[in-house]
């Protein structure tokens, strides 16, 4: 590993991708960074020179991999699941560069979640039971032969976040199957109908380097469009790092003991990069079990919003140790600190006939948010022309408050929202990211 003088290629052009250029940026043996597609606001956030590449896709891996050796990079992180599926880590090694991410066969966690099941039922981990469907006629039948009444339908591949949806009852895990066909149908050739657990949803963080791993944190999403959990299913509204029920001792060694039997396995041949394991606390015999909801094979979003500005290490490092498979020489900490990511999305947004009638208006006051103290700004959707903003997608920015608890870091998040508006009203986010710890402190 050079001391100084590397370049970073980041595969992500979301708010995500800004927290991983700012953290990288950090690192004194980093000199530049090179995004694909990236975005306008990796610059702003970065200590170190930023190259975006919007005209590449995160699925053209030949592009990507051809990139990298061009420009002589060190590290690839690989932040967006389609690179994975489509293979860039078995691209990348090729022209013998590093990267943070599995291999396309080990990253078949994420991309093929029927493959999944089959590996945590194999592998004994706990999961809802299910069953693997490929023709809507056999739901019928498979419904009228269980006792439960609610459901979760799902999109085997990969749907952009949004492949999982609730259903109540037979009619609607009908309704849930078509809609999912019509929006993602190279993704549902295989779906999956998943018990109900009733229980709190959390995000778990490692990196592996296929023998040995490190957990790097834990974080709680909020993936509905609106407050309380409503509406359509999203990429993500926000997220809280330190979740107060992932402070329950028995649930983190069952956690650690998931990742452990999952890396020990070595799926397609051997895990490198980071795993996150989507998980659900169900409450049994007074105790909180951890149940295996999905996996994923990289950082979430926005989950590594709220996580990664905290981390007490050089993501540089931590990348090469993995990639060399010297993860051991590596130790993990963070700053104690609780952080309130929350999504500043158009309005509209997750329906994209919907928020694209935003594109191009105006956002104001991200300049005079990003002057709070314990605040941080990441844009993802955002273009920059001129020092001015405007709406260039869905999710737009996020607005990270930080503070020793969620109560502190909520009231910076929501001051500094308070200050950003939208040409034509056209702001909408959530008004209750981190509400439940929060209720739990003021208790």
């Amino acid at each position: 590993m050079k001391e100084r003088g590397n370049t970073i290629l980041i595969v992500d052009g979301g708010g995500r991708g800004t927290a991983l250029v700012d953290k990288y940026s950090q690192s004194p043996h980093v000199d530049k960074i090179l995004a694909v597609p990236g975005n306008d606001w990796m610059s702003r956030v970065s200590r170190k020179p930023v190259q975006i590449f919007p005209e590449i896709k995160t699925s053209d891996v030949v592009r990507i991999a051809a990139l990298a050796n061009k420009f002589g990079v060190n590290l690839v992180d690989i932040a967006q699941e389609d690179a994975v599926k489509e293979g860039l880590v078995d691209m990348l090694r090729r022209f013998k560069v590093p990267a943070v991410g599995p291999t396309q066969s080990a990253g078949r966690l994420e991309w093929d979640k029927n493959y999944a099941r089959s590996f945590g039922q194999f592998w004994k981990l706990p999961q809802p039971r299910y069953d693997a469907l490929n023709r809507e006629d056999q739901v019928g039948k498979f419904l009228d032969s269980q006792e439960n009444t609610r459901w979760f339908v799902k999109a085997s591949g990969l749907a952009e976040g949004k492949g999982a949806i609730p259903a109540t009852s037979k009619q609607e895990v009908l309704d849930a199957i078509k809609w999912l066909k019509k929006e993602y149908p190279e993704a549902t050739k295989v779906f999956l109908i998943e018990q109900w657990l009733e229980g709190e949803e959390f995000s778990a963080f490692a990196i592996s380097d296929s023998r040995n791993f490190r957990i790097l944190g834990y974080a709680q999403d909020h993936k509905r469009e609106y407050d309380g959990d409503k509406g359509d299913n999203t990429g993500g509204m926000g997220a809280v790092s330190h979740p107060l029920l992932t402070n329950d001792l028995e649930l983190q060694r069952e956690v650690e003991n998931i990742f452990t039997k999952t890396i020990k396995a070595k799926p397609g041949g051997g895990y490198r990069g980071i795993l996150y394991l989507g998980g659900m606390a169900v409450k049994a015999n007074g105790k909180l079990d951890p149940y295996v909801i999905e996996f994923n094979a990289r950082w979430g979003d926005p989950e590594a919003q709220a996580i990664v500005p905290g981390l007490k290490v050089d993501l540089f490092e931590m990348g090469m140790e993995a990639a060399k498979g010297t993860l051991r020489r590596i130790k993990v900490s963070d700053d104690g600190k609780v952080r309130v990511a929350v999504a500043g999305v158009a309005k509209g947004y997750p329906r994209s006939s919907e928020y694209s009638q935003a594109k191009g208006k105006q956002i104001f006051g991200l300049d005079d948010a990003e002057k709070l103290d314990n605040v941080i700004v990441y844009g993802a959707g955002v273009a920059v022309q001129d020092g001015k903003h405007y709406v260039n997608g869905g999710r737009l920015f996020y607005i990270v408050g930080t503070g020793k608890d969620v109560l502190q870091a909520r009231d910076k998040a929501y001051e500094a929202m308070e200050k950003v508006r939208i040409e034509g009203n056209n702001l909408h986010f959530r008004t209750d990211i981190g509400l439940r710890d929060a209720a739990r402190l003021r208790k």
